[in-house]
């Protein structure tokens, strides 16, 4: 009984520091959010892309996430294997379960960054690819199709699967609150904190979810519009795709962050309940 103590302990305390860690990361994302403005030059550009390009460029969002939303994901799970990277978060969560330690939780932290690395490549190879020959509008649903893949795998290396409708919804909310800036960042984080809390326990009418597709959409159109234009220019639009990566980065950064925060405060709550079950038990 003091062996299982002990163990309980030990592992309480590796969850609060890793929560501890994530938070620090919250502030420093927080941070960059607040300070976080277009330079003079880009909203001057911005402003002499005609109204039409603009709005053709949001629909073309919306319809690259309703489309992959609706359809891709049978396509984008013949990119990688699912079985297989549900069965390591297996693998890895029983290793915690034994050995109590940082270093275990370290080590889905550490599968979840080197699959976005992959991803990153790719993102990369096709922006670039698309942007030399003035491919600009098709690449959204391309870039969108990767980034859902990217965070399809977190998800999964965190233990969540994506296909129910309620997932799918948090997913929409982290992608929309890690393009914002300032206090719209502010407000998104806490939306999403509270989908991670259980507080906002809500199922999701067909509606909401509409409203939070053009939402994230129109983030991503809206802060992105500038390198899809320049990427739909022959020649020039290598510097539009280059942005892909970039994007990438940031988007991923956050919905792993957050989906570590979730599988952290779900481990830590299981075991304050498995505290309390031991304390009534003796």
């Amino acid at each position: 009984m003091l062996k299982d103590q002990k163990s309980q302990s030990k592992s309480k305390s590796a969850i609060e520091k890793e929560l501890k860690a994530v938070k620090r990361r919250e502030t420093v994302l927080r941070r960059a959010a607040a300070k976080s403005k277009d330079p003079a030059w880009k909203l001057g550009l911005m402003d002499k892309i005609p109204q039409k390009v603009s709005e053709n460029l949001e629909r073309a969002f919306c319809k690259a996430f309703a489309v992959v939303f609706d359809k891709g994901s049978g396509i984008i799970e013949k990119t990688y294997h699912p079985d297989t990277v549900r069965k390591d978060f297996a693998i890895r969560q029983f290793a915690f379960q034994v050995r109590c330690d940082r270093k275990s939780l370290k080590k889905i932290q550490g599968d979840a960054k080197a699959a976005n690395l992959r991803n990153l490549a790719l993102t990369s190879v096709e922006g670039i690819g698309l942007g030399a020959f003035g491919i600009g509008l098709p690449d959204i649903i391309l870039f969108v199709g990767v980034l859902l893949k990217g965070i399809y795998e977190v998800a999964l290396r965190y233990g969540f699967d994506y296909d129910s409708e309620k997932e799918q919804y948090f997913i929409l909310k982290l992608m929309e609150t890690s393009m914002l800036k300032g206090q719209e960042w502010e407000d998104g984080d806490a939306a999403v904190d509270r989908l991670i809390s259980g507080e906002d326990k809500g199922s999701r009418r067909k509606e909401e979810m509409a409203e939070q597709l053009d939402r994230t959409a129109g983030a991503f159109a809206a802060d992105m519009l500038l390198l899809k234009f320049i990427q739909g220019l022959p020649v020039a639009g290598v510097l539009g795709g280059a942005g892909n990566p970039i994007y990438y980065q940031k988007v991923l950064n956050y919905a792993e962050l957050k989906y570590r925060k979730r599988y952290l405060s779900g481990l830590l709550e299981k075991k304050g309940i498995e505290n309390e079950k031991a304390d009534f038990n003796h």
